[in-house]
């Protein structure tokens, strides 16, 4: 049988999610990656607070921009990292509609200007 959370459970545990994204002395950032973590494409620095919490899920506050993205590549998987570094949550999808992380375009050319149009992490079951 499937273990499954109230949806108070659900809340609680993504707000902690949304505290420890907003740790340390700064704001938060998410690093979209080329597969496998191979390289990282862009990195978006986010608002802090990062987002709101309801209905059992993180909405992060959008849309956000990287004015000079770091390499080219396709995007293919993101990261959520506090201040310091610290991951806090990976392996996002990344699309431009219906992923976790959605951008104005997966082909990404460095130095370009890459936007993210919406970002929501759903807790599960």
């Amino acid at each position: 049988m499937a273990v499954t959370y109230s949806d108070t459970v659900k809340d609680n545990r993504m707000t902690q999610v949304l505290n420890a994204i907003d740790g340390g002395a700064g704001a938060g950032y998410i690093e979209i990656c080329s597969a496998a973590y191979a390289a990282v494409l862009a990195t978006i620095t986010l608002s802090d607070p990062c987002g709101t919490v309801g209905t059992q899920a993180l909405t992060l506050t959008m849309p956000k921009s990287d004015t000079n993205a770091d390499n080219t590549g396709t995007a293919a998987i993101a990261r959520i990292k506090d201040s310091t570094g610290t991951i806090v949550v990976s392996g996002l999808t990344v699309s431009t509609s219906g992923a976790d992380i959605n951008l104005s375009s997966l082909a990404i050319t460095a130095g370009d200007t890459v936007t993210l149009n919406s970002a929501v992490i759903t807790h599960a079951a």
